[in-house]
């Protein structure tokens, strides 16, 4: 999982630490994940789990199966042989509202306006709020040296096949380019090696391995931290494809409206995050690795096989009183735990570069969550000129937002709705031409995770499909007309919903037909 949108076990029952955690001044004893979790309580959509739960496959079982759907956070209370210790699954899921609360905002009704409201926010960066240790929640409890046994955190095993127990799936990894010092903010996957080594697993050309390779191209280990326990916006940013001479603390600032508060650690120099809950602070020293995985993928099959990973030394730990650790289930379809807001992410981040680049006429943009999060994006688009729709495709498939990974960009015009897989299906079967309207891009930036491309060594490059869905824009003013209800007729039925006894609520429709129709044929 090296989820930077751009995603052997230790043996033994997990044993507590060697001598007694130093416990020091704290602040004020509320986490932002504390935060976040009471507005989710408040909404009715946290569900608690007080019965014991295994962290060994099932956690995630239960993940999966209440994941398919519009479901709740789940918080586990009660984890076997972790007493004190809580896990969160299923943060965001494919919940809209969860979403919102994530970036703070009241729920919305509909993605793109989720999206259109986190692009604007995408624009407001801020940099971090520097504050001293004492008032970081994290420090707590310190332990140091040989005291460390990470094994005290609930860490799972998500899949059967899984090479080990993964303490790091929801956290937000911290590295520095030694040359420029910029810092970023990663999600990456993290297996645990022993009491104080745990893997990070990193994807080619993603800004921890580029940081990684200049710290040991100098023959210097890299210093990293991961934090666990976060609150979901930072998990957002760090599993975002952001520009690499930019640091996410600047965009997570930007999107909540106020600097996020870090500290500045004198063991490795970096600044951590002081509202996390758990805190692991070490060094990735050179042509030091391990068997790591594999592990079950965003994409809903296990990635690389066991191979060489570099694994983190842990130094120090840092961790508040009765933690909660978050955790994101790596799955197929709906149950991805990043899928919806990896869509939210994408679509916003590439209709953002596409308004840079001058680009008119953007209506909507939509990558399906569905469709591992960044498999498929739709852009909806008024076609202005001819070339218009190709246009979108080529820059839509290869901007800064949407170069990783997607394999299928598809543009639709302005009638159908992006979100809507239904519509999108419908305009592909009905205005496209297979033989005019598909492009192929080749060796283009892909990942190692994509199970597709064999043999794995051809990895990281892939491909990318471009199909036009649009009206020919040569015959547009001629193309048959589609049929559009009556905007008249809807609005009586939308009036009379109730009165018809109909469920639910009326679908939202505003696409109608515009000339003028016979009031009535006899």
């Amino acid at each position: 999982m090296d989820m930077s949108v751009t995603v052997g076990a230790a043996g033994g029952e997990p044993q507590r630490a060697k001598a007694e955690a130093k416990t020091i001044a704290r602040g004020a004893n509320s986490s932002d994940l504390d935060a976040w979790l009471e507005k989710v309580e408040a909404l009715g959509e946290l569900k608690r789990i007080t019965a014991e739960v295994d962290p060994d496959l099932e956690a995630a079982t239960i993940t999966y199966l209440v994941g398919g759907e519009k479901s709740p956070a789940l918080l586990f209370e009660n984890i076997k042989g972790h007493p004190g210790h809580r896990a969160l699954y299923n943060m965001i899921g494919c919940n809209l509202s969860r979403f919102c609360l994530m970036i703070g905002e009241q729920p919305v009704d509909h993605p793109l306006k989720a999206v259109q409201i986190l692009q604007q926010k995408l624009g407001r960066k801020m940099p971090p709020k520097e504050i001293s240790a004492d008032q970081a929640i994290c420090n707590q409890n310190i332990v140091e040296g040989d005291d460390i046994d990470i094994r005290i955190f609930p860490a799972q095993r998500m899949w059967p096949l899984d090479g080990g127990m993964y303490l790091g799936t929801g956290d937000a990894v911290v590295t520095k380019d030694p040359e420029t010092g910029r810092i970023n903010v990663g999600t990456y996957r993290m297996m645990i090696k022993g009491p104080r080594e745990v893997g990070v697993y990193t994807s080619p050309g993603k800004d921890a391995t580029i940081d990684r390779e200049k710290w040991w191209k100098m023959g210097k280990p890299m210093p990293i931290a991961a934090a666990y326990g976060i609150d979901p916006l930072l998990f957002l940013v760090a599993a975002t494809s952001l520009p690499k001479t930019e640091c996410e603390y600047d965009y997570y600032s930007g999107i909540s409206g106020a600097p996020i508060e870090v500290f500045t650690s004198e063991l490795t120099g970096l600044p951590l995050p002081a509202r996390a809950e758990i805190v692991l602070e070490g060094f990735l020293y050179p042509d030091e690795t391990f068997a790591e995985g594999p592990f079950g993928e965003f994409t809903g099959y296990y990635g690389r096989p066991s191979g060489a990973t570099p694994f983190m030394r842990v130094e120090r730990v840092r961790y508040r009183d009765n933690p909660t650790l978050t955790c994101a289930l790596m799955a197929d379809t709906a149950a991805n735990e990043a899928g919806l807001f990896w869509a939210a992410l994408r679509s916003a981040g590439i209709w953002a570069d596409l308004q840079k680049l001058g680009v008119p006429g953007i209506k909507g943009v939509w990558s399906i969550p569905e469709a591992a999060g960044w498999g498929i994006t739709v852009v909806s688009i008024k076609q202005m000129y001819a070339g218009h729709a190709p246009q979108v495709m080529a820059l839509a498939a290869q901007c800064t937002a949407g170069a990783y990974f997607g394999k299928y960009v598809i543009v639709v015009d302005e009638d159908v709705d992006p979100t809507n897989v239904n519509q999108v299906l419908w305009a592909m079967a009905t205005r496209s031409r297979p033989a005019q309207s598909i492009d192929i891009l080749r060796e283009t930036w892909s990942t190692y995770l994509d199970p597709s491309l064999n043999p794995p060594e051809i990895r990281p490059w892939g491909s990318k499909c471009l199909i036009n869905a649009c009206m020919d824009y040569r015959f547009i003013k001629t193309f048959s007309k589609r049929t559009k209800l009556s905007k008249e007729a809807y609005e009586n039925v939308v009036a009379r919903w109730q009165e018809l006894g109909l469920s639910g609520t009326p679908p939202v429709i505003s696409v109608f037909e515009d000339e003028k129709s016979p009031e009535r044929i006899t």
